[in-house]
Order: structure tokens, then sequence, then C-alpha cells
């Protein structure tokens, strides 16, 4: 777990930083004067819509390559590696796949949009330069999962590209440019991160595109294909459920909406930044275990993501939920964004029910059953879309934070007790339990201290308080084993630098 803690704590860093820039960018969008939310909104649209058709047109080679690449990497020299070659190649084909059914079901597409969202229409095809940078990158990011290099591709997804999106903002702000100049660059964000990270693995000796096809190949084509096949409609299944909401809110209620929810949405993000950091660090690492038939290793590091995540998770989200309603008042947040205040709540618990199972997705996708995973995604999306349909039609964006809660819920429970009947993976424990009750008490304390204090600072004092008692009960407890190794690793650091 050692290696993975230093590259995580390091991937948080910078996705972290990633996220003040973030917050940054979400200020300006949300602020009164500037961007409307219907400007907002279209933003999350170009998210959404490029996730699911970067999904289709990978055609399910992203998790090939980390599931693959260590029997290329024992057996093969580096530039001999052809696994890319026929990744990219994919991802082309994908690609044109994904452009000649957005010209064909353009019509289709306008008829849902065109009355409440019309700023979806007026940029349907910015949309695509969109999703082929997204589309490209997430190959490559693909492969620096598969080789320990998650940290820079981390670094361009979560950082770079939010800087580069700053500028754009900026630029905007001081009325340099249109919001129809803004909407052009903001089309190739991904666009210019992934020639950067193409640039930084081709310079790090990492990426090669031989012609040739390689003997591991030839050997491992056929399982390649059949896990390829399944895990497309599985990825493809993950990636509408969980961006659906967004265009049946767009339907229904229009933008303006879209960019309310996108705000709750940002807020209960928040939660997911260590389990996204954690992710893109374990895939190479359990990929290996199950190689090397390692189930002790691969057991220790479910159980130690379940309960690391949980306690990061509960900490974002008591600091979140105590100060959120100050913050809009303090930041001069428009008035409209008060409405998801609830949505946040709820997809807040959402978040941390997805942290405390920890790496249960990761675990089945890198083992042999990986098809397991396209299953709980058949039920996933069973249960998501008429949930999502008609809560948000009958009851607005709380309807669809709601169905999120319901499905996910389901959701990881059918993972969690397969990995438990199938490998006896049992992750939770007394200090599960210890760590919810520990929260409660934390954020009660807090709460009621300064339940008759508001702006800056009873938000810092807040935080102080609730932040200071789990630190204290994560220690006192000892709740995790990685704290104390931390705090072993700190200290030792710390002598050495006085010496």
């Amino acid at each position: 777990m050692g290696a993975i803690r230093k590259q995580t704590i390091i991937s948080s860093i910078l996705v972290y930083i990633g996220f003040i820039i973030g917050a940054l960018n979400t200020y300006f969008y949300v602020k009164n004067g500037l961007f409307t939310p219907e400007q907002f909104g279209i933003t999350r649209i170009f998210f959404d819509f490029a996730q699911n058709m970067a999904a289709f047109g990978t055609l399910g080679v992203v998790p090939v390559i980390y599931k693959f690449y260590p029997y290329y990497k024992d057996n093969l020299e580096k530039h001999r590696i052809d696994l890319i070659t026929w990744a990219m190649l994919a991802a082309v084909i994908g690609l044109l796949l994904v452009i000649v059914a957005g010209w064909y079901f353009r019509p289709f597409f306008v008829a849902q949009f065109y009355q409440k969202s019309a700023l979806i229409v007026r940029y349907y095809y910015w949309l695509f330069p969109f999703t082929m940078g997204m589309l490209f990158f997430n190959v490559l990011e693909g492969l620096c999962w598969a080789v320990n290099k998650t940290v820079v591709s981390s670094f361009l997804k979560e950082t770079v590209l939010r800087i580069i999106t700053l500028l754009f903002i900026l630029l905007f702000y001081t009325k340099l440019i249109s919001f129809e100049s803004f909407i052009y660059g903001f089309a190739f964000l991904y666009s210019i991160i992934f020639i950067l990270l193409a640039v930084y693995l081709y310079k790090a000796g990492a990426l090669f595109f031989p012609t040739i096809i390689s003997r591991v190949t030839k050997k491992f084509w056929k399982k390649m294909l059949a896990m390829q096949a399944l895990i497309y409609s599985g990825t493809l299944i993950a990636s509408i459920a969980a961006t659906i909401d967004s265009f049946i809110i767009a339907k229904f209620q229009g933008l303006a909406v879209v960019g309310i929810f996108a705000l709750a949405q940002y807020a209960a993000n928040l939660l997911q930044v260590p389990q996204r950091s954690i992710v893109a660090v374990s895939a190479g690492v359990l990929s290996q275990a199950w190689k090397d038939k390692d189930i002790a290793e691969i057991h220790r590091i479910y159980k130690r993501s379940c309960i690391n995540l949980l306690l990061m998770a509960l900490v974002i989200f008591g600091n979140l939920w105590l100060n959120i309603a100050d913050a809009i008042q303090v930041f001069d947040v428009q008035q409209e964004y008060s409405a998801g205040l609830n949505t946040i709540f709820v997809l807040g618990m959402v978040r941390i029910i997805d942290a405390g199972t920890g790496l249960n997705a990761m675990v089945i996708n890198t083992s042999t059953f990986w098809r397991f995973d396209f299953f709980s995604g058949v039920v996933l999306l069973i249960l998501r879309l008429p949930l999502t349909y008609y809560l948000i039609k009958n009851y607005g964006i709380i309807g669809s934070a709601f169905a999120e809660l319901a499905a996910y819920g389901v959701y990881n429970f059918i993972r969690y007790e397969f990995l438990r009947r199938k490998f006896n993976m049992q992750p939770f424990d007394l200090k599960t339990l210890w760590s919810i009750m520990v929260t409660l008490l934390a954020f009660a304390a807090s709460y009621l201290l300064f339940r008759q204090y508001s702006g800056w600072w009873a938000m810092i004092g807040r935080s102080v308080i609730f932040s200071g008692i789990m630190i204290m009960a994560i220690f006192k407890l000892k709740l995790t084993p990685d704290a104390i190794q931390l705090y072993q690793v700190f200290k030792k650091r710390i002598g050495k630098g006085g010496n």
C-alpha cells in the first residue's frame, strides 16, 4: 500500500490544487454579474455529452490497456509493445462512428432541447471537438495508469485543464472575448491536454506505435476482444447512468436549472477527489497483483481503500455542509443557486456511500471476473433511467439526487456482496462504525458552537473545530493504519531536515 499511498497523496495534492482553481472557475460562473445560469449549464452539457460519446468512441479499449499491459511489459521490450497502436486505431474508428452518429441523430437531439435549452442546439457541433479531445486523452490516460505515471495525467486533467479554462473565463470577464468565442476555445480544452500528455509520454519513453503484431497480441487478442466487447457495454452503461440527469433536466426544466444542478454536483464531487486519485494509482498495482494471484494483497488494498476513502469523504462533507449556506452569501453567489442546497446534501450521501465501498469497481475490473462489472452496470442503468426520468419530471433536481442515491446504493451493495461471497473480502469492521459516529459528534459540536454566527469567522471556526475533532479521533482511535504511518514518515523527514 506504500506505493499506492505515496502516489495517491501526490495525485490528491495536485487534484486539490486543480479543485481550488476549479472553485475559482465555478465562482466566476455563479457570481452575480458575469455568466448566467444557462451559460454555466451549457458548460456542464459539454462535459456530460463528451463523457458519453467518449465512452462510446473508445470502444472499450481503456480497461484493456491497464488489464493486459503487465503481460506486454513482462514479455516485450518497450518499443515492441503494440497495445497502444491498436488502442489508438480503435479510438480513431470510434471517433468516426461518433461523428456519423452525431450527424444522423441531430434532428432528434434538436427536437428534445430547442424549446427550453436553445444554447444546446446553438452550439451542438462544438460538442464534437470537445469529445474528440476527451476520447484520445482517455486512451493515453489508460496507458499512464498501466505504467504508473498517473501523477502526470491527473495533473493535466485536474489542474492544467482548469487553468486553461480560467484563462478563457478571464478573457470573457475582461470583455476581451464574447461568450461565443469562449465556447469556441472551451471546445478544444481536452485536445490541448491530450497533446501535452502525448509529448510527455513520448519523451519519457513510454509511448510507441509499432505496426508489427507482437507475440503477446497474437496470444491474447481473443481474450482482449472478449473483454473489450463486454466492458464496452459496461462503460457505456456507467457513463449514461452518471450523466443522464443533466439532459433530462435540460429537456424538462431548461439550462438554467442544469446550471443550479451543476453547482450542486461540483460541491458534492469534492468528496470524490481522493477516490479519483487512488483509482488511477491502483489500476496498475491491482492488475499486477491479480496476475501474480496475490489475493491477500488485493484484499488489503481493498480494505484500506474503504476506510481511508470513507474518512476523507466524511471530513470533506462535514466541512462542506457546515459552511455551504454561509458561503453562498459570503461569495455573492446568484440567489438562484440556493435552490440546490438540499440537492447537495443528498448527492453528498451518494458520494459517501461510493467512497465507503472503496475500490470495489477497480478490484473487479482488474480481475478475471471483470464481466460482473457489466452485469452490475446493467442493474444500475435499469434503476437509474426510469427513476431519474420520473423523479426529475415530478420533483425537479432533488428528484435526480434521490434517484442517484437509490441506484448507486443498490449498485455498490451488489458489488460489495460479490467480492464478499466470491473472495471472502469483507472490508468493514467496528472502525467503520466509529468513523461515522465520530463524524456526527464532530458535526454536532461545530454546529452548536457557531449556530448563531455567520460570515468568514464562523466558517473558519466551524471548520477548525470539526476538522480538529476528526483528526484527533483518527489518531486516538487508530481508525486507519495509514494515518499513523504517514505521521511516522513525516516525523522522519522533519528529523532529517533538522539535522
